[in-house]
């Protein structure tokens, strides 16, 4: 599973890009019902995707090879605890319409919105992020775009052809009643870990 584009951070702008619209990325995110964890460190996102998935009794995780790094000692400790882990691109295919979570990495968030953007273009990306019914995703805290307009503008710098998804908080729908309904055709559970250090995986 590779990224369409090696190149996204030489297209994140100093003006209207960074950690100073992280306030608004947070408050924005969480009003429309995701969860938002930030952390100085990968190893205290190891521990916080680890708390996140034995407290919820999960038994099943799918998630990306590059996010979830074989030498980080995140995927073991999962398998410690009992919980079955797919990284493999045929295995994320078969079983992620079964799994309990579902951990990728986005590229950026956008503060205007509170959504998180994600590189969309190998399908087992997509499917973890829309099939299980917990989808926790990986940011770095200072890939903050301060608006849509400024969204665009990095995608276009890097994005040639492929699929681009805007996640924005879990999944939701309304019949013609207006009654909300939370995670019918997505994940019911957003959860963004940011994370203060660069880094590619957990």
């Amino acid at each position: 599973m590779k990224k369409v584009n090696k190149n996204w951070n030489e297209a994140f702008s100093k003006k209207n890009f960074g950690n100073q619209f992280w306030d608004e990325f947070a408050t924005r995110a969480q009003n429309v019902a995701a969860k938002v964890v930030r952390v100085k460190t990968s190893a205290e996102a190891q521990a916080a995707i680890l708390d996140i998935i034995t407290s919820s009794n999960a038994k099943k995780v799918v998630a990306t090879e590059e996010v979830l790094s074989p030498g980080k000692g995140l995927a073991a400790a999962l398998k410690m605890s009992g919980v079955a882990v797919y990284t493999a691109q045929a295995d994320i295919r078969n079983h992620a319409d079964t799994a309990d979570v579902g951990i990728a990495g986005v590229e950026f968030g956008i503060a205007e919105t509170g959504s998180v953007c994600e590189d969309g273009l190998a399908i087992e990306q997509r499917l973890i992020t829309t099939l299980p019914p917990t989808s926790i995703v990986i940011l770095n805290s200072n890939h903050i775009a301060a608006n849509i307009q400024t969204a665009f503008e990095v995608i276009s710098k890097v994005f040639d052809k492929g699929y681009i998804s805007f996640i924005t908080g879990p999944s939701r729908t309304s019949d013609i009643e207006r009654v909300l309904t939370i995670g019918v055709h997505g994940p019911s559970q957003l959860i963004i870990i940011a994370i203060d250090e660069e880094t590619k995986g957990v």
